[in-house]
């Protein structure tokens, strides 16, 4: 199965963002590969799709921005997460990835031991999906559940998240996952 979604995808060292859903533009519900996207793009699905998307697309950039405040390692052209967002976010170059397609993990298991910075992040947004992914937060599986809005499969290097949207990934919760990321990757 091909991975189908926006941005880019690497090999190692990437963050991986698994969502249920699809801008509602015949383009991107025909898409049937990965494709990155190119300046203006997430404008353009904003304002054809309305503030569903935007928040989405919004959320996201705030993420990847605050990650790499954290780690020192942003570049002076991409000082706020809306320049992020503009310039950067999901586009060739970016290690970012907003898949469309279930993640596939075969292959990918890891021993228990940590994840270091040369391995992607798989983030998966929504309880909901993680569950119909096969995510089963309940005693005895391999997520673990962290508190009520995120849990972690270190295995896989897995992260359950709340949907990225203002309400329920608020900057609070969105720092929490920036810290959630960078243990991943100590």
């Amino acid at each position: 199965m091909n991975d189908v979604g926006l941005g880019q995808l690497v090999p190692s060292g990437g963050i991986r963002v698994f969502i249920a859903n699809r801008p509602p533009l015949p383009v991107y519900e025909s898409l049937n590969q990965f494709e990155p996207m190119m300046a203006g793009d997430i404008s353009h699905i904003g304002q054809e799709t309305g503030n569903h998307w935007r928040k989405i697309f919004n959320v996201y950039a705030k993420l990847l921005h605050g990650l790499l405040v954290s780690r020192e390692a942003l570049a002076d052209d991409l000082a706020t997460w809306q320049q992020f967002r503009d310039h950067h976010l999901l586009q060739g170059n970016s290690q970012t990835a907003l898949l469309f397609s279930a993640p596939v993990f075969s292959g990918v298991d890891k021993p228990p031991s940590k994840p270091n910075i040369k391995t992607n992040i798989n983030i998966i947004m929504g309880k909901n999906y993680a569950a119909q992914l096969g995510f089963e937060r309940v005693e005895g599986s391999e997520l673990i559940e962290l508190d009520r809005d995120f849990a972690i499969c270190p295995r896989r290097n897995v992260i359950v998240c709340p949907y990225f949207d203002y309400r329920q990934l608020s900057n609070i919760k969105i720092l929490k996952l920036i810290d959630l990321i960078n243990q991943m990757w100590s």
